[in-house]
């Protein structure tokens, strides 16, 4: 007879047991063409009682982002697509390219598996003082996934150090989402940095470009979505 497999998420042991936890968040960003003012999304998703994040497009002067999230995959199909029709949306123009849409996830050694999970994405993309913004999606080539834990692990934690470094610094703070099977492109993760100022998260991007994951392991990454908070609702 088949294993089960395991899909819970596992944190860390607390009172010297593992926690378990099958529950997960999960955050999507669109981007739209001729939508220079922010004000009709705003108002359908307030009246709605839809959390979400609108960006205004670094990239786009009539362009703008909106993050969304939830921990009910349906709500993307349901409340979410019935506020985007608004009458007033209609002549806004969606960049499927953009799209991205991910899900929390633990790497096993979490001490509040469920603030980690949950809480710590709504918090982090729902800080006024970090209203700047940078998403992209990633995909690792298939090498990576050939590696034993023991080479693995080295190369992750060269990583690991530079964002915790310029998180400590507050310059820089990460949303990282798994999207094995959800991304039309075939992408591994979806990554957001979140900061005060624009410059550290740039900074933060050339940082990683130094470490031995990718520039030996990443096959792609982009587009970019750079953006900076002009509207924020917490649902």
């Amino acid at each position: 007879m088949a294993e089960i497999p395991e899909i819970r998420e596992q944190g860390g042991a607390r009172q010297g047991q593992p926690q378990f936890l099958d529950r997960r968040l999960y955050l999507q960003l669109l981007a739209f063409g001729g939508a220079p003012d922010p004000a009709p999304l705003s108002r359908a998703l307030a009246a709605a009682q839809i959390p979400g994040v609108i960006y205004a497009d670094l990239h786009d002067p009539r362009g703008l982002g909106l993050l969304t999230w939830s921990e009910d995959p349906e709500f993307f199909t349901g409340p979410l697509r019935a506020a985007l029709q608004q009458p007033a949306l209609a002549g806004w123009a969606l960049k499927p390219g953009y799209t991205m849409f991910g899900r929390s996830y633990a790497l096993g050694h979490e001490p509040d598996l469920e603030d980690w999970l949950i809480e710590k994405p709504r918090r982090s993309v729902l800080n006024p003082e970090w209203p700047w913004a940078v998403w992209y999606p990633l995909r690792r080539k298939g090498a990576f996934s050939a590696l034993t834990p023991e080479q693995a692990q080295p190369i992750l934690r060269e990583h690991g150090r530079i964002g915790h470094a310029f998180g400590e610094a507050g310059f820089a703070q990460d949303v990282r989402l798994a999207c094995f099977g959800l991304d039309a492109h075939d992408n591994d993760f979806v990554i957001g940095l979140l900061g005060a100022r624009l410059h550290p998260l740039s900074a933060c991007v050339q940082a990683m470009r130094k470490t031995r994951q990718t520039s030996e392991f990443i096959e792609a990454m982009g587009p970019f979505f750079v953006g900076r908070a002009v509207w924020r609702h917490g649902g």
